[in-house]
């Protein structure tokens, strides 16, 4: 081997010294010709192995270098993240317009977990992830904006870094709970609050002991739940009521041009036009839609399109504590744990049964989750959660002996196999149990009996991937290691963060490099917003949020 190197370093001598005679000049010295001895070519090769190691451990970076060099050097500033120490973000998948790498433009895509310049020493209290743009609230209630959606066309040069900016200032602003179906730009934004109403519930203002508990932003719809139970739709965009998720149809607005209301009527499209998906032979023609005759000079992209959240008239009188708005799907959770939805239901993402194959569900309609269980079971539903075409329900069953367990119940979409029980279905209609992560028990040495393990936190993108959070934190005792990360789903973008593009069909643990399990941690500490200035100490806990094919864990601060 040694022999090997010495020779390559005697033709890169050779080379070398042609190339610099042939740019300085030829010079000759007489003498006579010596043969190198065996210790001066052991010497020389020595020195040439260590200088060829020296050379190849230093990566420079010359102002000429390719977009290619720069890409590479970028990927090698981001290290694994999931450090117990200071405070830090962490992210994999994909980095099509800077959300999850600001810091590294022209990286299109991370692998395996690494860390987040931008979140370093930063703790938030919510985070957003919309498909080109992305939000998030610090500590003291600020609101930054980051993302090609947000600055408007993609950089010009690898060098340009485009950071979260701060657009709305102490606001202690409620947690934005999904993105924004549109991204605001930074100018108009403050015109546009300006000119606004002092709040956006007008009609309501005489319901002045209420207290709006929970909000839910869909695509282009948004729910709302109060203290006394009562539930309320808004309609963002013109495309509101597509497929009934508003929960009605006729409503009014701010009139153009004039202090007046204009009233409208947004048909759902299995409604307005049920032939849409049959063959054109058998297809009619129907006349052009409320929403087409009534607003076609009406902007939805400005604050001012609708300024009214309206009650659902077919949940008056039933006492709700959640609601959870998907991209185009409602759901509503009773004070009893019963669950009712509706809006579209194109792969069973409502959950009604595998007898329901309407697309359009336009009443709120009850979920019976006991269906795979026996009668004397009972069951309940502790939380629900939906991303994109997939929904998941968190259900308590208690047997006749008394032992409870909680399930955790898919449904929907799972052609990536999103649904978690090792098939790939393109849809399922009846919420079915998701592999490894139901009915899941574990010893506690406080109780001196077995509990069952619930999952602490649930996040499905848009896209189809899942992220699982089991609460093994809570009776772990002292010393205990964290919550494990289960993922599955969708894994063309590299979102599930083992490095591999192939789609999982059932949970699985993340893992570290090492080989160990992502774990995530919950703590006490010193708090930073994000420029860095020191806030106050606050209980923290790592958070897994699934973006449109890409994943961050952040620090998120216990309220």
């Amino acid at each position: 081997m040694l022999s090997r190197l010495s020779v390559k370093a005697i033709r890169s001598q050779r080379l070398y010294s042609q190339s610099a005679s042939g740019a300085y000049g030829n010079f000759s010295r007489p003498g006579r010709t010596r043969t190198a001895g065996p210790v001066t070519l052991a010497s020389s090769a020595a020195i040439t192995a260590g200088a060829l190691l020296w050379y190849s451990s230093i990566k420079t970076l010359h102002n000429d270098a390719s977009p290619a060099e720069l890409i590479d050097k970028a990927r090698d500033d981001l290290t694994i993240g999931f450090d117990d120490g200071a405070l830090g973000g962490v992210v994999w998948g994909s980095n099509n317009y800077n959300l999850i790498a600001p810091q590294s433009p022209g990286v299109e895509s991370i692998r395996t977990p690494a860390s987040a310049a931008w979140l370093q020493n930063a703790a938030l209290r919510d985070l957003a992830l919309h498909e080109r743009h992305a939000a998030c609230v610090d500590a003291r209630g600020d609101v930054y904006q980051w993302g090609d959606g947000f600055f408007g066309n993609s950089p010009s040069s690898l060098d340009a870094q485009r950071s979260p900016i701060l657009t709305l200032r102490g606001k202690h602003t409620r947690p934005p709970s999904q993105a924004l179906p549109h991204p605001q730009p930074r100018p108009g934004i403050d015109q546009d609050l300006s000119s606004a109403p002092n709040n956006l519930l007008t009609m309501l203002k005489f319901y002045l002991n209420m207290l709006f508990t929970g909000e839910r932003a869909g695509s282009d719809h948004l729910l709302a739940v109060t203290s006394s139970g009562r539930t309320f739709a808004h309609p963002i965009t013109k495309n509101a009521n597509s497929h009934g998720q508003l929960g009605f149809r006729k409503f009014d607005i701010p009139a153009q041009g004039s202090s007046g209301r204009t009233h409208v009527e947004l048909i759902p499209k299995s409604v307005q036009d049920p032939y849409a998906k049959s063959a054109p032979y058998n297809r009619q023609i129907t006349e052009k839609s409320a929403q087409q005759e009534v607003l076609p000079d009406y902007n939805d992209e400005k604050l001012r399109f609708s300024d009214t959240l309206f009650e659902i008239p077919g949940l008056k009188g039933i006492t709700m504590t959640q609601v959870l708005a998907a991209g185009r799907t409602s759901f509503a959770k009773t004070d009893s744990g019963r669950v009712l939805g509706w809006g579209a239901n194109e792969y069973g993402q409502i959950g009604l049964g595998g007898n329901v194959t309407l697309d359009t569900i336009t009443v709120p309609t009850e979920i019976v989750l006991s269906r795979t269980v026996s009668s004397k079971i009972r069951s309940k539903c502790l939380d629900i959660y939906s991303g994109g075409s997939l929904t998941g329900f968190t259900v308590e069953r208690i047997d006749e002996r008394g032992v409870r367990t909680v399930d955790l119940l898919m449904c929907g979409n799972g052609r990536w196999g999103g649904l978690g029980n090792n098939l790939f279905s393109n849809a399922q209609g009846n919420p079915l149990r998701a592999k490894s992560v139901s009915g899941l028990l574990e010893y506690s040495d406080k109780a001196n009996a077995l509990r069952p393990l619930v999952p602490h936190a649930l996040s499905i993108s848009p896209t189809g991937h899942v992220l699982l959070t089991l609460d093994t934190h809570e009776h772990s005792g002292s010393g205990g290691g964290g919550r494990d990360l289960l993922v599955w789903g969708a894994n063309q973008t590299y979102e599930l963060g083992n490095g591999k593009r192939t789609s999982l069909a059932a949970p699985t643990n993340l893992e570290k490099r090492d080989g160990s399990r992502v774990m995530l941690m919950k703590k006490t500490m010193k708090v930073r917003d994000m420029k860095g200035n020191a806030w106050k100490r606050s209980e923290v806990e790592q958070c897994a949020v699934g973006g449109y094919g890409n994943t961050i864990v952040y620090w998120k601060i216990v309220q």
